[in-house]
Parts: structure tokens; sequence; C-alpha cells
């Protein structure tokens, strides 16, 4: 059978079971006895197993098999949740995300076998084995190697006997290597039917079916034949490790009778409050199938092919507008709008996405890093339900990761220094997200030593950033901005976490190509908070349209603050720069033709007074002398290519009305 077809569908739904392994190992390391967690690993681990079993992808079928093992004899209560357990759960985990990433770039999950792991895997389940012996044989009295009858049933099996027939107690251990337990245990149900009649099993046979056992199955047989008749048959089935067969003799005293009844209710009762909590996940999941019925995956190419059909519409209306005039029209015009409006805000919630998306894969990082660095890290995440667009959400992975990462081993103390300076001994890092006008705003926060302002003052003195004589007279926030530049680090030695000084420079860097910016606040022995501005989308955008010389430029309008006229002589130079005084604030110019390289047309103004766009930047402002104002218009942003990628100060285009290009300038390049 061709499976290709399936494989995307394959891809998407394993990256979800990964996700729900990694998510309920975090709860279960924290609640070991939480069996409706543990059960949903075991799901997950279950389903990804048949999955990649049916795909053809043996090697990850084998490591699944392997764990859901594990899992089974933890249900059981034969092995004990401990940290060293969920460490070897996390790291299969791990194997399996390579397994497919790998199968999503070739189609093929590679030769690595990860036998060491399943090694790993084995062993610890043998020596939680031999460590609850004892407690085992106890619990298998009725679970695996016995199976408790009523009254009645006892009377049956006697009314057998008298007949002439023989009744048996036949117990089968399956091999743990076994890939295929179900249909193993079919092939030893049928070949014990050619002989007898199965009279009651331990699991039920319905149980049996659905492959909800372990590798131990017990059967109370009526047959005719000869007890190695069925010695011979079932031990010549591969795959069976263990076959005991023995006579089962019906126990007619009366008090053992009751006993064995009371056994029975025992057991009925444990079944019967298995089925509410059944019943219960059924529902639960009853309700999820519901919702996600709802849904459907929809491919991001069609997306963004809808996107750009809706950006043309955009742009043919803005012609409209420019070139028709009459009342007529403008009626229609404004009816066209309304519909362009609500189908870009239709299209727009269908590529939004909310950041669980991203903040999912931080919990188990935070953990690993924690034990890494010998410290105790609790990681808080609020706002997981705020929504960005599909291409924003698709790069902010990688500078949060380095966000966290720098909070964990900067920002965080270890526990004794904690201790020593009035702390709790368990860290925090607070991961937030919330909306702020047509902006996602994302909080970086830990709780732990602040940043050293003089030890960052030293550092870009030694690396020549800043002179010495110019350092002292840096303000704090002046001094924050040395830590994005690139092969700055305050970190004593290098470590396989940081001191490389490639982190934040690199997060302000990819920040600042989605258009948004970053800023960091610090208070010495509380704390670092680093907070991450983003547009809610790169697609289409409120602007301003201005003019400089003979060309038109866009200023996206949400880091836009006010548009003021000053006069020439208001303009005042501190420090060889531009400067303005606004509402008793100091605020720097940028001439932007000069830096655009643009000749200024002749001011025509009889005041000889010039216009200042001021926009902000997280808590700095500045101004941009324009030459005059053109309006307000919604603009389709459109990259410039690899080949012009590299332009600074320029973020991109956008055709306006009469078929012109615009481009739109980048200011945090301009800054």
């Amino acid at each position: 059978m061709d499976v290709t077809q399936y494989l995307q569908i394959f891809i998407e739904e394993s990256r979800e079971h990964l996700q729900n392994l990694n998510d309920n190992l975090l709860q279960l390391e924290n609640d070991p006895e939480n069996m409706k967690i543990l059960n949903e690993i075991f799901r997950a681990a279950h389903t990804l197993k048949g999955m990649s079993g049916t795909m053809g992808y043996n090697n990850m079928q084998k490591l699944t098999h392997t764990m859901e093992s594990v899992l089974a004899e933890i249900r059981t209560g034969n092995v004990s949740v401990s940290s060293k357990l969920v460490d070897v759960l996390f790291k299969s985990v791990d194997a399996l995300e390579n397994y497919l990433n790998e199968i999503t770039e070739t189609g093929k999950e590679g030769i690595k076998e990860h036998i060491s792991l399943i090694s790993d895997l084995n062993s610890l389940l043998e020596s939680n084995n031999k460590q609850s012996k004892i407690e085992v044989k106890e619990k298998s009295i009725i679970t695996k190697a016995s199976i408790a009858l009523d009254f009645s049933e006892n009377e049956y099996i006697n009314e057998m006997l008298n007949q002439g027939k023989k009744a048996y107690v036949i117990d089968i251990q399956i091999a743990d290597s076994c890939m295929l337990k179900g249909a193993r245990a079919y092939l030893i149900i049928k070949s014990m039917q050619d002989f007898a009649e199965i009279y009651k099993s331990n699991p039920t046979l319905k149980d049996i079916e659905e492959e909800n056992f372990d590798f131990n199955l017990s059967f109370i047989v009526i047959s005719l034949d000869e007890r190695r008749v069925f010695e011979e048959e079932l031990n010549s089935i591969a795959e069976v490790n263990s076959v005991e067969v023995k006579d089962y003799i019906p126990n007619n005293k009366q008090e053992d009778i009751k006993n064995t009844v009371r056994k029975e209710e025992i057991v009925k009762e444990d079944i019967q409050d298995e089925k509410v909590e059944e019943k219960v996940e059924e529902k639960n999941l009853e309700d999820k199938k519901q919702q996600s019925s709802k849904t459907v995956r929809v491919d991001i190419s069609r997306l963004d092919n809808l996107m750009n059909l809706v950006s043309e519409l955009i742009i043919v209306k803005t012609r409209l507008e420019e070139e028709v005039k009459t009342s007529e029209s403008n009626e229609a015009l404004e009816y066209l709008e309304r519909v362009t409006t609500n189908l870009h805000d239709a299209v727009m919630k269908v590529r939004m996405v909310p950041v669980e998306r991203v903040f999912n894969r931080f919990p188990r990082m935070i953990r690993d890093l924690a034990q890494n660095l010998n410290k105790t890290i609790v990681l808080k995440m609020n706002g997981e339900d705020t929504e960005l667009d599909r291409t924003v959400i698709d790069e902010i992975g990688d500078p949060l990761i380095h966000l966290l990462r720098n909070a964990a081993d900067h920002g965080l103390e270890v526990p004794e220094e904690r201790a020593k300076a009035g702390k709790a001994k368990q860290g925090v890092i607070n991961l937030r997200a919330y909306q702020d006008g047509n902006n996602v705003v994302i909080e970086v926060e830990d709780d732990g030593k602040g940043i050293n302002y003089e030890k960052v003052r030293r550092k870009a003195v030694e690396v020549g950033a800043v002179s010495a004589e110019s350092s002292g007279n840096l303000s704090e926030n002046e001094l924050l901005q040395f830590i994005f530049t690139p092969s700055f680090s305050t970190a004593d030695q290098i470590t396989n976490v940081s001191g490389r000084g490639v982190g934040l420079d690199v997060v302000k860097t990819k920040i600042e190509a989605l258009g948004g910016n970053v800023e960091v606040k610090s208070e010495l022995g509380k704390g670092t908070k680093f907070i991450v501005r983003l547009p809610l989308t790169l697609a289409i955008i409120q602007a301003l349209m201005v003019k400089i010389g003979q060309e038109r430029y866009a200023i996206p309008l949400n880091i836009i603050q006010t548009i003021e006229d000053i006069q020439e002589e208001d303009i005042k130079h501190i420090q060889k720069k531009e400067t303005i005084l606004l509402r008793d604030k100091v605020i720097p110019i940028v001439r932007l033709g000069r830096e655009l390289g643009v000749s200024e047309e002749k001011s025509i103004k009889e005041d000889s007074t010039v216009t200042i766009v001021i926009t902000k930047k997280g808590e700095r402002e500045i101004g941009f002398v324009i030459d005059s104002l053109i309006g307000e218009q919604e603009i389709v942003i459109k990259s410039l290519g690899k080949y012009l990628a590299s332009i600074k100060m320029i973020a991109g285009a956008t055709i306006l009305g009469n078929g012109e290009v615009a481009l739109i300038l980048d200011i945090n390049m301009l800054v």
C-alpha cells in the first residue's frame, strides 16, 4: 500500500502527540500518582507506535513500543515514577522528534536505532521490577496469574467436570520484545479454541482485542484433551516466553466461596470505577472531537495565495479612489471599501495563530536548563491565547529561546545565592503575551540579580565600544543597549548555555527584521524584564504617506506618536546632534533626505517651519524631518527580494493606486 499520500498527515499528527508527551511528562514528574496524566501519555505513545508501524518506520515503532512497555508497568503499579525514569522518557521523546525531523526533510527515518536508549529503558524496567518483586507478586494474584470465579461459575465448572470434561488454568507470558502483541494474542486464542472452550479470561477478550493488556494472559478453558496438548501447541507459537497449564479445582467450601465472591465484587467495583473514569475521559475526548471537527488543516501556501488576492483587491480599490470622484461613484467606493476591509479582516483571522504554539516548547526547555545549571526554576506562562500572524509566529521561536536561556543562566542566581539575598530558592521566570493596539507584546521577566550596570560599562570600554571618558556620561538605558551588540557578553566563563555574546544580538536582529523592537528594564538585585513588541501582521498595514524630495515614502502608522510643525530656529544642537524641545522633552531629530540621499525640496513655507513626524521606539522618541504629508493609507507590503534584502533603512515596498512604487521606511534602522 502506498502510504506517501498520508505522510503530511502523519507528520502533523505526530508533532501533536510528541508535544502532548512533553507536556504530560512534565506534569507527571510533579504529580507521579496522577493516573489520568499517565493514561494520556500511554495513549499518545500507543498511537505513535501504531502510526509509525503503519507508515513503515520500524525504528520509530521499536522505540515507542519499548516506551509503551515501561508506561504499561507504571500503570499497573509495578514500576514507580522517578526522576531517572522521567529523564529517560524525555530522551526518548527527543529521539522521536529527531526521527520526525528526518522524516519531514527526507521522507525517511534514517538508520539510527537508538539501541543504547532502548537498552536504558529495558534496564530501568528490569531494575524497577527487581526492586518491587514481592509487591509485583502480590499484585499479580488477580491481574496476571489468577482468575476469580463466583459461586455460579464454580457450579458450572463442577457440572462440566461431572460430565467427564477437564478444566485448566493456562497462564501465558508473551515476550516483551513482541512488536504486535495483539496479533500474537489472537493466534493464542485461535489455537486454544481448536481444542477447548474458553470459559473466562483475564484480561477480558474485549480488552485483548483492543490491546488493552500487558504481556501476561490467563485463561480458564474446558476441554476433553490432555494438558500436554495445550503445552505443545502454545509453546510452538513464536514470541511466547512461557506457558503454564494447571488443573482447575473448584473450591466448594462455603467460606472460601464467599471470599472468592467478595474478591470478584471488589474487582467489579474497581472495574466499575474505571468505567466511570473512562466515561469521563471519553466525554472529554468527545468534546475535543466535536471541537476539532469544526476546524480544517489548510496549507499555508493557500492562505498566502488568498492574502495576495486580497492585497491586489486593496490596490485596485486605492486606484479607483484616486481616479473616480463623482458622488455616485463615491457611494459604490464606500461599499467596496467596507467589503474589502471585512474580507481583509476575515483573511487575517484565518492566518492568526495563538502564541501557545510557540510557548508550548519552553516548559521542557526550562526543566532541562534547570538541571544543567543546578538551579530550581519555575516558568509561569500567561496569555498563551494571544494571536499573531502565522508568518510572525514561525519566526519568534529562536529570539524567545535566547531570552529564556539568558534569564535562566544570567538572570537567576543559584539557590545558595538566592537564600543569602533573602529570596526563595526557587527562581521564577514569567513569560507573558498580550495585545496592545496593533502590536503584540511578549515579556520575559525574571526575579534574579538584575543587570550590573558598572560591569556592562567596564565591558563596553574593554571591547572598545565606547571610550572610558564617554562611558561616564552614559545613562542606564544607553548602557543597556550595549548588551545587544555582537560578541558582547558579561559572562565570566563560556558554558554550553551562554558566554559567547551571540544570544541578544540574534534577538535584536530577528525582532527588528520582523518590524518589531525589543527593550530591556532591569533593577539590580530585583530582576530583569525584556519587552518584545511585534506587529500583528506583516502583510497589510496602515501607513502615513510622506514626500521627501520627489519621492514618496511610507511610515508605519503604529509607531507614530504625533506630527509637529517646528520653527527652524527652534532646532538646537546638543553634542553635534540636532534636537528639539517638545513638551519639556528633548527629542533628537533625523533629516530623512540626508539619510536616504534624496535631494530635499526647497521649503515653500513662508514662516520657515519644518514638518517633523515624532515616532516612538520602546521608551525612546525620535523625530523625522519630511518635506510634506500626503495622508494616511492602507498599504500592502511587498518584499524587496533576496537581491535587495541587504539594503538598510528600507523594510519593503508598496504599490500605490496610480501604479507607482513607494518604499516603506524601516524606522528601527534609522534610529
